[in-house]
C-alpha cells in the first residue's frame, strides 16, 4: 500500500515505522509541518506496562527509548507542610524532543519517507499527490482533518475549567512530585517529574477563576513565570523555571485543556479511508500521563489490524476502531476522574495530609486500595493505622494495641448510635408484605443480613399510608399491626446480632399502584388501582401509567401527618436509624426535580422552592424522632436527563437538608424519568457522594456497583463517603460483609455494642431524671431525659 501519515508526532511516526517493519513493500510518507528534528514540549511519561507494549511491538525502538528514560517508583505529595511518599508506581520519563528524534531515526532506518516543513491544508490533495491507499490523520489536538470531516467523526470538544502551563527546570526530582499551595487567590498545584539527567517537567495548574484573581491573565509571560517561581520557591532550591514557548506572547502560554471524544474514527472518501489517531481522535488529561501512551498504542493496534486483515481495509479499520474505542474510553474515563479531582482541589483542602494524599493517589479509580498495597505494603499499613486510630478516636472507642483494622471495618458514631463498621445493607424492595404487614420473609431476609456482618441493615422503602405504596405487596407503617410486626424483626436483630437496623420511609407518588416487578416493572395494576398524587400532574410511563394529579395543600398536610405518624411508629418499633426517601421519582423526589415539578406556588420554581415541601416533611419528622437517633435522606443526585437535577444541584440539596438536621445524605441517582441515560460502571455513583461530602460538608453514603472490599476500602479511606451501601451482593450472599472480611484476612474487632451511647445513655438519663424530677417543676423523667439528650 501507499500510506500517508499527516503529522509527525509520536502517533504518526510510530505507526509509520510499525507498518513499514511489518511489510517493507509499503511506501509510507510522513508529512510534518515543523523542521527536521525540531519539536516543542518538555518530558512525557510512560508506565512500566506501556514500556512492555513497546518492547513487544518493536524491540529496536523500545531499546533506544529505554536507554534514554529516567525511571522512578515513588510519588511524593506535598500538602500543608507535610510530605507523603508512596512507592512501587513504576514510571518513566523521557524528553519529548528525544522521543521524537528516536522515532524519526528509526523511520529513516526502515525506509519511511519524512517530509518536513509542509503544513497540510488539504488532505485530499496530499493523498492524490502520493497515490495514497490509506491516509492516517495524526495532525494533533487542533486537527484540520477532524474538523473537515466532523459530520463523520462527530467530535465532542469540551474545554475544561483549569489553566495550566508547561515549564521546565534544571532542579532534578527523585520522585514524581505533586505540590499543592493555598494562596489568597485559591489553590495552585504543580506536577513535576524528571525526564533526563538534568531536567524536569514542571506543570503549574489552577482553576480559571483563581488564575484570573491572581492576575495571571494580564501578566506578560516573564511575569507569570516569575509568579510561579515565587510560589514554588521552596521546591525549586533557587533554580529558575524555564519556558520553551518564546514565540507566545502574554498569557498565551497558559492553556485550557480540551477534552476530545470522537464518535467515529474512520471516514471514507470513496474507496480511500482517512483514519484518526492520537490527539486528533482523543485526549486524556496530563494528570494520568496517558496522551503519548494512547497515541503509541493506537499505532500498535492499527498496524496489527492491517497485518491481520491484509488488503481488506474495511475489515481492518473496523476492527481498529472497535478495539481502540473501548480501550480509549477506559483511559478517558479514568483521566476524567483525575482531571476533575485536580479541578476541585479546594473541595479536599480541609483533609489531613494523609487522607488528601490517599485521595489523590486513588483519584482515577484505576488505582485501588489493594493495588496500592501491592505497590507499597508499608505505605498502606501506615495509612491504615493512621485512619483506624483517627476513626476510633472520633467514635469514642479504644483501638486494641495489636489490632489492624482496614478502613471499611472502622467504627463510626452518628449521634447516639455506634456502627461497628462502614457497611450498610441497602434498602431493597422485596414485594412480600401482606396488607402492609412484614412477615416471616422479612424476618429471615433482614435477620440473615444482620447476622452477615454489616453494621446497619436498612429495611426497604416502607410506605406511610395505604395509598403511598408502590405495589400492594409493599410494607407499611400506618397501622398498629405494622408496628408490632416490625418490632418483632427489630427485636430479633437487636437480640441476636450486633448490627443496627434502620427503616426508610417514603411515598410512591406517581409511581404507585403498580405490580410487583416480576409482573412488569412500573406497570399499573390490572384493577383495584388507587388515586395518585405528585408535585404536578404527570404520567411516569407515557401512555401506560395512571395520571397522577397535582397535590393540593390538603394533600400535603395529610401526607406530612402520615410521615410524622410513621416516624413515631418507627421509634416505637425500636429502629435505630430513620431515612427519608426523596429520590427515584417518588412523591418527595417529584417536588425536587424540575422534570416533574411545574408548580406555580411556593413549592415550585427555584431549587430552594422545589425543596420546600420535602424539607417541611423532614423537619416535622426530625422533631418527632428521638434526638439521639440518626436521620438520613436519600436523594437522586443526578437525573441523567438534560434539564434535570445535576450533581451541582445535589450539593445544594444536601446543604439544605444538612441545615434542617440531616445526619447523612444517601447519594443515589436516576429513576426520575424514563428518558434517563445513566453512565454505568464500577462505583459509578460514588463521585456524587464524594462531592456532597467534601463540598457540602455533610456525611454521605455511597451506593451503586460497590461489590468488593477493595471498593469499600478505597471509598472510605479516600473520604469519598462515610458509609458504603451494598445491595445486590447482599442479595446474592447475606454474609457478604463477613465473606469480604475473610478474603482480605480481617478478623473483626469486638467494638462495644451500639447501645453503649444510645439506649444505655437514655436509661441512665431516665434514672437521673427520676432523681431530679422533684426539683424540676414537675417535669417527668422522660421530659428531663429528652432535655439532657438535647444538651
Amino acid at each position: 500500500m501507499n500510506i500517508v501519515c499527516i503529522g509527525g508526532g509520536p502517533a504518526g511516526l510510530y505507526v509509520a515505522l510499525l507498518m513499514k517493519k511489518r511489510d517493507p513493500a509499503h511506501r509510507i510518507v510522513v508529512v510534518e509541518r515543523n523542521r527536521p528534528y525540531d519539536t516543542f514540549g518538555w518530558g512525557v511519561v510512560f508506565s512500566d506496562q506501556t514500556l512492555g507494549n513497546l518492547v513487544a511491538a518493536d524491540d529496536g525502538t523500545a531499546r533506544a527509548i529505554l536507554q534514554a528514560f529516567n525511571h522512578w517508583d515513588d510519588i511524593d505529595v506535598f500538602f500543608k507542610g507535610q510530605r507523603i511518599t508512596s512507592g512501587g508506581h513504576g514510571f518513566c520519563g523521557i524528553g519529548r524532543k528525544r522521543l521524537l528524534n528516536i522515532l524519526q531515526q528509526r523511520c529513516e532506518a526502515l525506509g519511511v519517507e519524512l517530509v518536513f516543513e509542509t503544513d497540510v491544508q488539504d488532505d485530499q490533495a496530499v493523498a492524490q499527490r502520493y497515490g495514497a491507499d490509506l491516509v492516517i490523520a495524526a495532525d494533533g489536538l487542533n486537527s484540520r482533518i477532524r474538523t473537515r470531516y466532523a459530520a463523520t467523526f462527530q467530535p465532542s470538544v469540551e474545554t475544561r475549567r483549569c489553566r495550566f502551563v508547561w515549564l521546565g527546570t534544571k532542579k532534578t526530582f527523585d520522585a514524581f512530585t505533586f505540590v499543592f499551595k493555598e494562596t489568597p487567590f485559591g489553590w495552585f498545584q504543580a506536577h513535576i517529574y524528571q525526564f533526563d539527567g538534568d531536567t524536569s517537567t514542571f506543570i503549574v495548574e489552577t482553576p480559571e477563576d483563581v488564575w484570573r484573581r491572581a492576575g495571571l491573565a494580564d501578566m506578560p509571560q516573564e511575569e507569570g513565570i516569575a509568579f510561579c517561581e515565587r510560589l514554588f520557591a521552596g521546591h525549586l532550591d533557587g533554580h529558575p523555571l524555564l519556558s520553551n514557548a518564546a514565540h507566545l506572547r502574554g498569557a498565551a502560554i497558559w492553556i485550557a485543556f480540551p477534552r476530545i471524544v470522537c464518535e467515529r474514527w474512520v471516514h471514507w472518501n470513496g474507496d480511500l479511508p482517512v483514519v484518526l489517531m492520537g490527539d486528533a481522535a482523543h485526549t486524556a488529561h496530563f494528570s494520568i500521563g496517558s496522551g503519548t501512551q494512547l497515541a503509541l498504542e493506537d499505532a500498535i493496534e492499527l498496524a496489527r489490524c492491517v497485518d491481520t486483515h491484509g488488503s481488506d481495509l474495511r475489515a481492518a479499520l473496523g476492527a481498529y476502531q472497535a478495539s481502540r474505542s473501548v480501550e480509549v474510553l477506559k483511559i478517558q474515563s479514568a483521566a476524567r476522574n483525575s482531571m476533575e479531582w485536580f479541578e476541585n482541589v479546594e473541595r479536599y483542602g480541609a483533609m489531613d495530609a494523609q487522607q488528601f494524599a490517599y485521595s489523590m493517589l486513588t483519584r482515577s479509580q484505576r488505582i485501588s486500595h489493594e493495588n496500592l498495597r501491592l505497590r507499597d505494603p508499608g505505605y498502606v499499613a501506615r495509612f491504615e493505622d493512621w485512619f483506624a486510630r483517627r476513626a476510633c478516636a472520633q467514635a469514642g472507642v479504644t483501638l486494641p494495641a495489636a489490632a489492624h483494622v482496614p478502613p471499611m471495618f472502622t467504627p463510626l458514631r452518628v449521634r447516639g448510635v455506634l456502627l461497628k463498621n462502614r457497611i450498610v445493607v441497602s434498602p431493597m424492595a422485596q414485594y412480600s408484605a401482606i396488607d402492609g404487614v412484614p412477615g416471616d420473609y422479612h424476618l429471615v431476609h433482614l435477620g440473615a443480613r444482620a447476622l452477615g456482618g454489616a453494621a446497619l441493615v436498612m429495611a426497604e422503602m416502607t410506605c406511610v399510608s395505604a395509598d403511598a405504596r408502590i405495589t400492594p405487596a409493599c410494607p407499611g407503617m400506618y397501622a398498629p399491626a405494622h408496628t408490632a410486626a416490625w418490632r418483632r424483626i427489630v427485636d430479633f436483630v437487636h437480640g441476636q446480632t450486633d448490627a443496627c437496623i434502620g427503616i426508610q420511609l417514603g411515598h410512591a407518588g406517581a409511581k404507585g399502584s403498580t405490580r410487583p416487578m416480576w409482573d412488569g416493572v412500573d406497570q399499573p395494576l390490572p384493577d383495584h388501582n388507587w388515586p395518585l398524587i405528585a408535585a404536578s400532574a404527570q404520567q411516569y410511563l407515557p401512555g401506560v401509567s395512571q395520571v397522577a394529579r397535582a397535590a393540593t395543600e390538603d394533600d400535603l398536610a395529610r401526607v406530612e401527618a402520615d410521615f410524622v405518624r410513621a416516624t413515631r411508629a418507627a421509634d416505637a418499633a425500636g429502629f435505630d436509624w430513620l431515612e427519608l426517601h426523596c429520590a427515584h421519582g417518588y412523591l418527595l423526589s417529584s417536588f425536587i426535580s424540575p422534570l416533574t415539578n411545574r408548580r406555580a406556588d411556593d413549592y415550585g420554581g427555584s431549587l430552594e422552592n422545589r425543596c420546600r415541601y420535602p424539607l417541611r416533611v423532614f423537619r416535622a419528622m426530625r422533631a418527632a424522632w428521638p434526638q439521639d437517633k440518626p436521620m438520613s435522606v436519600r436523594i437522586s443526585a443526578h437525573d441523567w436527563v438534560d434539564g434535570g437535577i445535576t450533581p451541582a444541584d445535589a450539593v445544594q440539596i444536601a446543604r439544605l437538608f444538612k441545615e434542617a438536621g440531616a445526619d447523612m445524605i444517601d447519594c443515589s441517582s436516576g429513576q426520575v424519568s424514563k428518558q434517563e441515560r445513566p453512565v454505568f460502571g464500577r462505583m459509578y455513583q460514588t463521585p456524587f457522594a464524594d462531592r456532597i461530602r467534601n463540598e457540602a460538608g455533610v456525611p454521605a453514603i455511597a451506593v451503586g456497583s460497590i461489590y468488593e472490599a477493595d471498593h469499600a476500602n478505597s471509598i472510605i479511606a479516600a473520604g469519598r463517603a462515610d458509609l458504603c451501601a451494598v445491595g445486590r451482593p447482599h442479595l446474592a450472599n447475606p454474609a457478604w460483609t463477613l465473606a469480604e472480611a475473610a478474603k482480605i484476612g480481617y478478623t473483626a474487632v469486638p467494638w462495644p455494642r451500639q447501645y453503649l451511647a444510645g439506649k444505655a445513655q437514655l436509661e441512665r438519663n431516665l434514672e437521673r431524671g427520676g432523681q431530679l424530677a422533684a426539683a424540676s417543676n414537675g417535669l417527668s423523667p422522660q421530659q428531663i431525659a429528652a432535655r439532657l439528650l438535647e444538651g
